[in-house]
């Protein structure tokens, strides 16, 4: 179906269409920008002419103006009949002979461009019933065209708002203490990001908006570089822990920056959300680091399948428990039996655990009867500066 293809073969097949029924030679779509017609999307071809997508000429030029502002008609039979048609070199040198073009409007009124279609023969048969074919192909069109003017001005804005903060450096670094429960110590810091800018939203939508416009990698190692500036004020005796994605670590930025850095005081998170293609990849990458003394740890398990191959496939030194596991693990028999099978699991494979989220006295409770060593939230300790933090 036309709604299930990408816009752009979508126009085309809707032109050519088009085309087709009204047996014309060429059919285009027209963008009005800054003088001139650029043409977008082109079906058909003649040996007279040479239309590319993407090249134009000036709107004043053109019959797309004309028609627009009334001195041609939308529908020629034959174009020689008109001198405002004849006032323009193409009218002979291609030679046009019908010519049907509507305008395109977005739902603001706003023009956009002409959906337009020629022959180089007259055909005094096209009537009215054509025309009207050719206005619903436009508003089609239009409502295309609008809906990717709009993804394309979001994007605008998430790029701008994004390399905006970047240059800014628009954000802080917090660290929230990770607990050894048995020994009531701090053991860690896990870094996270604070975002200052508009709109006010968790640090992990700044960071997946960076991903959508393919910055992600660039922010992520802006924020580890932030809190990397942090590590000699956390004591000798705990360890700075780090979120990465994993295309971080594939471009080779997050590898190099991390082999400067005593690694035996750090630990390298790898997110759930972000899909791995080559584990054996990631591996590789990641083996002389954690030979040299860094930590591995897959983050938000128990959240979505991805954690589960993150697991099997990197044999991590920690797991994290998600905190939607945690947030119910004293009352929702499923959490609680989720968190006890991969905390078995842990121990079976030589992996250490940590409980992320923990906000309350009960759920403490369950994981220590679980046999979790160590844990963090907002209950052990609130994300701060870390001169606070630390302090």
């Amino acid at each position: 179906m036309l709604a299930d293809m990408p816009i752009c073969d979508t126009l085309t097949e809707a032109l050519h269409s088009v085309r087709r029924h009204l047996r014309m030679d060429v059919a285009f779509i027209a963008e009005f920008r800054e003088g001139r017609r650029v043409f977008r999307q082109i079906e058909g071809q003649h040996h007279s002419i040479s239309l590319v997508v993407g090249e134009g000429d000036p709107l004043d030029d053109s019959y797309c103006q004309r028609i627009v502002d009334g001195r041609l008609p939308e529908l020629i039979h034959d174009a020689r009949e008109f001198q405002e048609a004849l006032a323009l070199p193409a009218t002979l040198a291609i030679p046009i002979g019908a010519h049907m073009s509507v305008p395109i409007r977005f739902s603001d009124g706003s023009l956009y461009g002409t959906f337009c279609c020629f022959s180089t023969q007259p055909d005094p048969s096209l009537g009215d019933g054509d025309l009207s074919t050719l206005r619903l192909f436009a508003r089609f069109a239009g409502r295309l065209l609008e809906r990717q003017a709009l993804s394309e001005q979001q994007r605008r804005e998430k790029i701008d708002r994004i390399r905006t903060v970047m240059e800014q450096r628009d954000f802080w670094m917090v660290y929230q203490p990770i607990f050894h429960l048995a020994d009531d110590r701090v053991v860690g810091y896990e870094a996270l990001a604070r975002f200052r800018p508009e709109p006010c939203r968790p640090p992990d939508r700044w960071v997946d908006e960076a991903g959508e416009v393919g910055l992600r990698t660039k922010l992520e190692v802006m924020l580890l570089e932030a809190a990397l500036e942090d590590l000699p004020q956390i004591p000798n005796d705990a360890y700075l822990s780090l979120n990465v994605c994993p295309d971080a670590l594939l471009d080779g930025s997050v590898v190099g920056l991390l082999a400067e850095q005593p690694l035996h005081r750090l630990m390298l998170e790898v997110t759930e959300h972000t899909s791995i293609v080559d584990y054996t990849q990631i591996a590789a990458i990641l083996d002389p680091l954690r030979q040299g003394g860094l930590r591995l740890a897959v983050d938000d398990a128990g959240a979505g399948y991805a954690s589960f191959r993150h697991i099997l496939k990197l044999k991590p030194d920690v797991i994290k428990l998600d905190r939607s596991l945690i947030t119910n693990v004293d009352s929702d028999s499923d959490c609680c039996a989720m968190a006890a099978a991969l905390i078995r699991f842990a121990e079976e494979t030589g992996s250490k655990v940590i409980a992320e989220g923990v906000e309350t006295d009960a759920e403490l409770a369950v994981l220590r009867g679980l046999r979790v060593t160590k844990a963090q939230g907002f209950l052990l300790g609130m994300p701060q500066p870390m001169g606070a933090s630390a302090g």
